[in-house]
C-alpha cells in the first residue's frame, strides 16, 4: 500500500520495530489479490485497525471497501473523516454510510449493503460488540472474518467467547435486560456462534496489539505492531515537559466526574503536565472544569492518538490512565525517547453504576501494559 501523498513518510524496514511477540503468528493467511474484502468501521481507531491490517497482510487496496458506519458525535465523525481521506489515499474504496440518520437508516443501510455482503470473500469488522454489525454477519457469505481492534474491548471479547458467553461490553452493568437487548438477543447469538471457529464456519483471525489470555482453540492470532503508521509517520519532534492522555471513564460512568478532575490536577501540580489529549467522546463541560486554574492546555485530536503523537509535537513523558493507549503508543513511538507511563485507577474513584468487573478490568490493562512493554507507574503525588 502506498502512502498519502500529503502524509508520505520515508519508511526505515527494521527501525523501531518491536520484537516479535511469541504468542502471536504471522499473518493467519496472506490476502490474495483476487479476494474482495468489506472491512465496517464505525470508530477512528477501528479504521486505523484496518488500514494496518491491510499493511501487514498484503491485502490488495484496490480489492478493499472500507463501510464507515457513522456514529451522530461530532468528534468522531471529524477523526472518522480524516481517516477516509487517509484510506483513499491508500487506494482504498471508502463508503460513507449515515447508518444512524434516523429511523429508516438502518434498513436502507443494509439494504444498499447487501450485494457487497454477499460477494465479499473476506469480512473484517473493529466491534463484534456492535448490533449494526453483527446483523449484517448475518447476511455474509465469507469463509474469511478478520476482526481488528478495537481497544481493550478486544480482549473482553475474545474472552467472553473463549468461555462461551453472550457478547457484553465489559462497563455494562450486570443484571436484567432491557427490552431492546431481548429483542435483538438472536442476532447477538448467531454473531456469536458465526465468530467461534467450528466446522462449517468461517476462518477467524483476531488482529490485534492487545496481550491475549485467552483465546477459543482454531481461532488464528496475528500481532499488530502499528507498521503501517511508523512508516507513514514521524517520528515527531520532542517537547519538553509531560503530556496526558484523556479518558471517556467518566462519560461511560464508570469513574466519578469530581474525583477524576481532582485526580488530573494533581497531576499537572506533581509531574509538570502542561497538555491533555482529549478523547473524542469527553464532554465539553468536563474539559471546562478540567482547565479552570490549571493552565492546562486541552487538544482535540483530529485523528487517533498513536498518528497524532507519531506526527508530533510530542512530550518527552505521555501518563495515561487505563486505556487502548498503553498498549499501542509504545508501538506507534517504538524509539522515538518517548517515556510512556501508566495510572491506576483508585477503586474509591468508581461510581455505584459502575460494572462489578470494572475494577480488574482496569487494572488489568495497566498491569498487562507494564509487563509487556515495560511501562512505569506514576502516582498522582510523588
Amino acid at each position: 500500500m502506498s502512502p498519502p501523498p500529503s502524509d508520505r513518510r520515508p519508511g526505515r524496514p527494521g527501525a523501531g520495530n518491536p520484537a516479535p511477540d511469541p504468542a502471536y503468528g504471522g499473518p493467519a493467511w496472506r490476502a490474495q489479490g483476487g479476494d474482495e474484502a468489506l472491512a465496517f468501521v464505525e470508530s477512528p481507531v477501528q479504521l486505523l485497525n484496518v488500514l494496518e491490517w491491510a499493511h501487514a497482510s498484503g491485502q490488495d487496496p484496490d480489492r478493499l471497501t472500507l463501510v464507515v458506519l457513522s456514529p451522530l458525535d461530532p468528534m468522531s465523525r471529524g477523526q472518522l473523516r480524516r481517516m477516509a481521506e487517509l484510506a483513499r489515499g491508500e487506494g482504498v474504496e471508502v463508503r460513507w454510510e449515515e447508518a444512524r440518520g434516523g429511523t429508516a437508516a438502518p434498513l436502507a443501510t443494509v439494504r444498499g449493503l447487501a450485494p457487497r455482503l454477499r460477494a465479499a470473500a473476506r469480512i473484517v469488522i473493529g466491534d463484534p460488540f456492535s448490533r449494526y454489525v453483527q446483523l449484517l454477519l448475518a447476511l455474509s457469505r465469507a469463509r474469511d472474518l478478520v476482526v481488528v481492534d478495537d481497544g481493550t474491548a478486544t480482549v473482553e471479547f475474545l474472552a467472553q467467547l473463549a468461555r462461551g458467553e453472550r457478547l457484553v461490553r465489559w462497563h455494562r452493568r450486570g443484571g436484567r435486560r432491557g427490552a431492546r437487548e431481548l429483542l435483538l438477543a438472536p442476532v447477538s447469538a448467531a454473531a456469536r456462534r458465526r465468530l467461534t471457529p467450528g466446522e462449517g464456519n468461517p476462518r477467524i483471525e483476531v488482529f490485534s496489539a492487545m496481550p491475549v489470555d485467552a483465546a477459543p482453540e482454531g481461532l488464528a492470532l496475528t500481532r499488530n505492531t502499528l507498521a503501517w503508521t511508523r512508516a507513514r509517520f514521524g517520528p515527531p519532534r520532542l517537547t519538553g515537559g509531560a503530556d496526558l492522555v484523556g479518558t471517556s471513564l467518566v462519560e461511560t460512568g464508570v469513574v466519578d466526574e469530581d474525583r477524576y478532575r481532582d485526580a488530573v490536577r494533581a497531576l499537572v501540580r506533581a509531574h509538570g503536565v502542561t497538555r491533555y489529549f482529549a478523547h473524542r467522546r469527553e464532554s465539553a463541560a468536563k474539559l471546562r472544569h478540567l482547565t479552570d486554574g490549571t493552565g492546562l492546555e486541552v487538544v482535540r485530536p483530529d485523528l487517533p492518538l498513536e498518528l497524532t503523537a507519531r506526527r508530533g509535537p510530542t512530550g518527552r513523558t505521555l501518563l495515561s490512565f487505563p486505556s487502548t493507549v498503553v498498549h499501542t503508543l509504545p508501538l506507534a513511538l517504538a524509539g522515538t525517547g518517548v517515556r510512556i507511563a501508566v495510572l491506576d485507577i483508585d477503586p474509591e474513584w468508581l461510581t455505584g453504576h459502575a460494572s462489578p468487573r470494572a475494577q480488574g478490568f482496569l487494572s488489568g490493562v495497566t498491569s498487562s501494559a507494564r509487563a509487556a512493554h515495560r511501562l512505569t507507574s506514576v502516582p498522582l503525588n510523588p
